[in-house]
């Protein structure tokens, strides 16, 4: 199976940076105004999300955590930032434990790393091939048995953020590892009554850059 296209030594990502994500966020936790306030803010929400154990590569198994009864993928276009720098992109899945993220905010880490919580691949593409990074469509399919259990497409023309001031955010006062990666966010959310199940296949596709493949398994 292929291997992860980058050697990133942190994963970190991006939160409610798309009106569907504060949406969602504030559905599955009853505590609208904490939401709102970071996507209106003028500061983003950052946090690590995976360390090179828990990121898997194309074709390897993501996980869901079997303490968890609402599981999504969040399909998300990843920043290759190289000593401060935005050297390519690639596609990001930040798997994420709805049920645990919406019982309280404090919860976000129990969410969002834990064993195979994050996949990245399959390639990374130069800024130059990507073009505007916030002019891409974004797609993702969960096939289960078969079938496609979800479909779903967005663009990143609805990021309220840019790629670049996300990084300013990631790197300040912040020693981040020479070679990283930065989810930007969701806005590809699936309905409510949906949740992942062990054998269920995620595909994430970004227009210029690829599809990124994984199987789900129960950890």
């Amino acid at each position: 199976e292929p291997e992860l296209p980058l050697a990133a030594e942190e994963v970190w990502a991006a939160g409610v940076t798309y009106e569907a994500s504060n949406d969602a966020r504030q559905e599955e936790s009853g505590r609208a105004e904490v939401y709102q306030d970071v996507f209106d803010n003028e500061r983003p929400e950052l946090f690590l999300k995976a360390t090179p154990s828990r990121t898997m590569g194309p074709g390897r198994a993501v996980g869901i955590r079997e303490d968890s009864d609402w599981d999504v993928p969040e399909p998300e276009l990843g920043v290759v930032v190289y000593a401060g720098e935005i050297v390519g992109y690639t596609v990001g899945n930040d798997m994420s434990s709805r049920d645990i993220e919406g019982q309280n905010p404090l919860y976000l880490p129990q969410a969002k790393v834990y064993d195979r919580c994050c996949s990245l691949g399959p390639c990374v593409v130069s800024p130059e091939s990507v073009g505007d990074p916030r002019d891409l469509e974004l797609s993702m399919t969960i096939e289960r048995d078969g079938e496609a259990a979800f479909e779903g497409s967005t663009s990143t023309s609805n990021l309220a953020r840019s790629p670049e001031e996300l990084v300013s955010y990631l790197t300040r006062h912040n020693a981040v590892p020479e070679l990283s990666v930065l989810l930007t966010g969701t806005s590809v959310v699936p309905p409510e009554e949906f949740t992942l199940r062990e054998g269920d296949r995620v595909d994430i596709a970004i227009e210029n850059v690829g599809t990124l493949s994984n199987p789900v398994v129960t950890v």
